[in-house]
């Protein structure tokens, strides 16, 4: 959510995105729930679904998906991801301590802070925790902040979600599908066909 003014010009970055339009063929895997599409970045590291017709906005390290364009947005999910080398012990990332440092290191004034959700996923372990803060940029209202982090089949990814308490009905299940959907790991060879590439 984007509500107060920018007192400082965003800094620029050199990386340039190229849009390109695939045609897919005919007998393509891609499924998704109905109102929603497909995400998929880094060729099948982290995949998960969205509602239809939110705006996406590549950042230098992450992407970025609101209900409106900003600063009218009222909730946005942001991904990012790291590909780890084969040889790293996955177990040496304590998830639930890493989730609670970032919780606890939130610069915002945080109002109250949820217990640690773990899901277990047959490739992978996801856990997340809820933050409420009052939102000082425009109005003071009060928002959550959703924050994950995942691991699984050599990716790590980082799943924010924003939104105003008073619109959680409407955007809680935004946030639920997209962990109830997130895949990682599961690369893809040709995204036209949208099949996974064999090990």
């Amino acid at each position: 959510m984007a509500k107060g003014k920018k007192t400082k010009k965003s800094k620029k970055h050199s990386l340039k995105w190229i849009k390109e339009t695939l045609e897919l063929d005919d007998n393509h895997g891609w499924e998704c729930a109905e109102g929603y599409q497909v995400f998929v970045a880094g060729r099948g590291a982290v995949r998960f679904e969205i509602p239809q017709g939110w705006l996406v906005e590549p950042k230098e390290k992450s992407f970025k998906f609101c209900n409106a364009p900003e600063p009218n947005d009222d909730c946005a999910v942001e991904v990012s991801f790291n590909l780890l080398p084969p040889e790293f012990d996955l177990k040496k990332i304590p998830l639930v301590g890493l989730v609670k440092k970032i919780a606890r290191e939130d610069s915002r004034d945080v109002l109250e802070v949820g217990k640690v959700t773990k899901l277990k996923r047959q490739t992978a372990n996801i856990v997340w925790t809820e933050l409420k803060f009052m939102d000082h940029q425009e109005e003071d209202r009060e928002a959550y902040s959703r924050i994950c982090v995942g691991l699984g089949s050599g990716v790590q990814c980082l799943v924010t979600c924003e939104f105003w308490v008073d619109q959680a009905e409407q955007f809680a299940p935004v946030w639920d599908h997209v962990l109830e959907t997130l895949v990682l790991g599961l690369f893809i060879k040709d995204p036209r066909t949208g099949f996974a590439r064999p090990d």
